[in-house]
């Protein structure tokens, strides 16, 4: 019997890869996507592909009302949730100098409050239905190894970490488990070939000589979401093949 999903962002990237994954590991699949609408439809057409549901719903996650709305979209469509990934984001750097109230309202709408919204959404669902689901929040690195010009996205990632704990402790009594999953430098967008993976400046920070690849993240996300994953709660797993366990005069370029 299949199970359904619900992810934020999965038109492209790391959210596409996820898809991808758990709908060939028999999931029925709900995501969102911001504004590219082709690369939504052939997801959904890959998806449909390997015999599983698929719904999708562009969806501007910054605005306030819009992530408690498109996740009971999803539960409506997809008949009951499992599990709820929530991805969505957009990366920035910003300096101090020039932060402002736009900035900071866009990335902590999108980055950090859509998170928590639609959480809140799905762990309601799954508390009236007794469903013992699981919650992730694909953080970042960022929010665990600060960075110049990062004061906004890399706390905000930082929050979602610590998010995670609190709410993992709240749902706990209820089965369900809640984790982060911590991308490093991650292709998300062009030739991900293994030839492009080891290629540019990023590769040679990295302890294991690549950049990442959404599949690496996709695995350790359908990890948590397997029964071998049930008693990891709390938890955020670093997928950045060491690159931030150097100390600053310990890289090598």
């Amino acid at each position: 019997m299949s199970k359904n999903v619900f992810i934020t962002g999965a038109s492209r990237g790391i959210g596409r890869g996820i898809a991808l994954k758990v709908a060939r590991e028999g999931y029925d699949v709900a995501f969102t996507y911001h504004s590219e609408k082709d690369e939504a439809e052939s997801l959904k057409q890959e998806i449909e592909q390997l015999g599983q549901r698929c719904f999708y719903y562009q969806a501007n996650l910054e605005e306030a009302s819009v992530p408690e709305q498109v996740t009971n979209e999803a539960i409506r469509d997809l008949g009951s949730l499992d599990a709820l990934i929530c991805n969505a984001g957009k990366t920035q750097f910003t300096k101090i100098a020039s932060i402002d109230t736009a900035t900071i309202d866009f990335i902590y709408g999108l980055n950090y409050r859509s998170y928590l919204l639609c959480a809140k959404v799905a762990s309601n669902h799954m508390v009236e239905k007794s469903i013992p689901g699981r919650i992730i929040f694909i953080t970042s690195t960022r929010g665990i190894r600060a960075y110049a010009n990062d004061a906004i996205y890399g706390s905000l990632k930082a929050a979602l970490n610590r998010a995670a704990q609190s709410l993992a402790l709240e749902l706990a009594e209820n089965g369900i488990t809640v984790n982060a999953v911590a991308p490093g430098a991650t292709l998300v967008r062009g030739d991900d070939s293994p030839e492009a993976l080891k290629k540019g400046h990023l590769s040679t920070l990295v302890p294991l000589k690549r950049r990442g690849h959404p599949d690496d993240v996709a695995g350790i996300v359908n990890y948590l979401l397997s029964n071998e994953a049930s008693y990891i709660t709390g938890e955020t797993i670093r997928v950045d093949g060491g690159l931030i366990l150097y100390g600053p005069d310990e890289r090598k370029p």
